[in-house]
């Protein structure tokens, strides 16, 4: 009997792989679900407190509370050493030019001078930027991975969250309406 069971043991297991696949493939195409899409605790509510110092070699701010104040903020939190942050970064450059938002970021657990040459690189469109070098602020925002996009409005709520890069289809399917909403809301 017991040879049965071992025999049959790399059959249950394949099929209970089999199984959630399945269960996934038919969610995806009859409920719209979708795995890359990561639900946010915050949406809704106010950003976590923010004091983070600038990056060394860039004459700009550091990232606290008051680049918040009254503006519809756009915060991305980036690193030299991600792929995905370096193929969103031209729709980063494309979104620096609204004039209706500040585009903000978080270095997430960089060296200085590597995050310093990516943007040297590839330019910067930030008004402000934090460093994050333990890694502690962007766990109090909830952060999965690099990168990710938050809308904050005017009132300092999170109004949406962006998981992965950024690219033209995210910017006005996503982005681009939740900065509008933003806006609309006072």
């Amino acid at each position: 009997m017991r040879n049965y069971v071992l025999a049959g043991l790399p059959l249950m297991v394949f099929l209970g792989i089999a199984g959630a696949v399945a269960n996934t493939l038919y969610r995806e195409s009859v409920g719209g679900y979708l795995p890359t899409t990561i639900p946010s605790a915050l949406i809704g509510q106010k950003h976590p407190a923010v004091n983070l110092p600038p990056l060394a070699g860039l004459p700009m701010p550091a990232l606290d509370e008051s680049v918040f104040e009254n503006k519809v903020v756009v915060l991305n939190i980036f690193a030299s050493w991600c792929v995905p942050c370096r193929q969103e970064h031209p729709a980063l450059m494309q979104l620096a030019k609204d004039p209706r938002v500040q585009l903000v970021a978080v270095n997430y657990k960089d060296a200085p001078e590597k995050a310093l040459a990516f943007l040297e690189e590839n330019g910067n469109p930030f008004a402000a930027i934090g460093v994050d070098d333990a890694g502690r602020s962007a766990m109090d925002w909830g952060v999965y991975g690099v990168p990710e996009t938050f809308v904050i409005d005017r009132s300092g709520r999170i109004t949406h969250k962006h998981v992965g890069p950024l690219e033209n289809d995210s910017l006005s399917h996503e982005i681009n309406p939740a900065i509008d909403d933003a806006l609309s809301a006072g």
